[in-house]
């Protein structure tokens, strides 16, 4: 995050068999643990759709297809103590490596080289786990819908 500045962003939920691909994050200066899907940045020139497709690519080696667009987000938050304010583009999509959907965990790589694990998580257990599932407003996209 650039104090001061929006982030652009792309998220893909990846519905299937009534739940989404999420990662669990942890805020410090919150101390608590959170969900999210995965995505990433724009970059200036590029569409959003285009922007999941490689975010996907880079952090999983996967490929993917069918996106739908669901909607935006308007995300103001505070993380690790920092105010944040992120433009979100919220896409469903698919895996073309179908096995993929089979694995309990999947091993990303973020730019930094740390790895992180997404998992499926069922959308009955996000509408009513104590872990906020970010952004706000999400899951309320999600229902109108009709994916929860």
């Amino acid at each position: 995050m650039i104090p001061g500045q929006i982030r652009s962003l792309v998220i893909g939920v990846f519905s299937w068999n009534k739940a989404i691909l999420v990662a669990e994050s942890y805020d410090p200066g919150k101390q608590q643990h959170f969900y999210r899907p995965i995505g990433g940045g724009i970059h200036f020139g590029e569409y959003s759709q285009a922007a999941l497709v490689r975010e996907v690519r880079e952090e999983f080696g996967a490929e993917i297809d069918h996106l739908r667009y669901l909607g935006t987000l308007e995300n103001v938050f505070i993380y690790n103590d920092q105010p944040g304010h992120e433009i979100v583009q919220v896409y469903d999509a698919e895996f073309v490596e179908r096995s993929l959907y089979e694995r309990g965990t999947l091993v990303g790589l973020e730019d930094s080289g740390l790895t992180f694990k997404a998992f499926w998580k069922p959308l009955i257990e996000l509408r009513h786990n104590s872990l906020p599932l970010y952004p706000t407003g999400l899951l309320e996209l999600l229902q109108k819908h009709g994916l929860i």
